[in-house]
């Protein structure tokens, strides 16, 4: 496997954080609008379930690539472990929200992506273990941190697609 250098996890975790930064504003500008008032509370607790899957999306490639750089690789492997276990525990709320409340479901957008994100979770949480072993070498990270950056992209679309759609009545 090819190795990675600093400059490139640096690199990412730049990236991640621009794409953390605007979706912190996009949160802040959707709870300070009148729309979020207008939603109904299950609704709500969905939308709130995927503002944290979001979070995790993209701070895994925030956070990871960082320690990855500057520590030892085990304990990159730490970091991106408990990350990936929360990414996986929260897509599988959201899912499990979306099922309970199908109002909040109303967004074909939202529909995808939580598919999409939902299979990609696991994918991410399990690639460097199966490309590197025990204790992978951050180039094993690599593929899992892109997909990460990608699908907390996607779900940042999805979501603002959804919050500032026209409500009905």
């Amino acid at each position: 496997m090819r190795e990675v250098d600093e400059e490139f996890l640096v690199g990412l975790a730049e990236i991640a954080a621009t794409l953390f930064g605007t979706f912190l504003v996009g949160v802040f500008f959707y709870l300070d609008s009148g729309q979020r008032r207008a939603r109904q509370s299950g609704a709500d607790r969905y939308v709130r379930s995927g503002v944290r899957g979001v979070f995790l999306l993209t701070g895994l490639p925030l956070v990871v690539p960082l320690a990855l750089a500057n520590l030892d690789p085990i304990w990159g492997a730490l970091v991106f472990a408990v990350i990936s276990a929360l990414l996986v525990a929260a897509s599988a709320d959201s899912a499990f929200r979306i099922l309970r409340n199908r109002e909040s479901c109303k967004s074909i957008a939202l529909a995808v992506n939580e598919v999409i994100s939902g299979l990609a979770a696991l994918l991410i949480a399990v690639t460097p273990w199966v490309l590197g072993g025990w204790i992978p070498p951050p180039s094993a990270f690599v593929p899992s941190l892109v997909l990460a950056l990608g699908c907390g992209f996607l779900s940042t679309v999805a979501l603002v697609m959804t919050l500032f759609e026209p409500f009905p009545g």
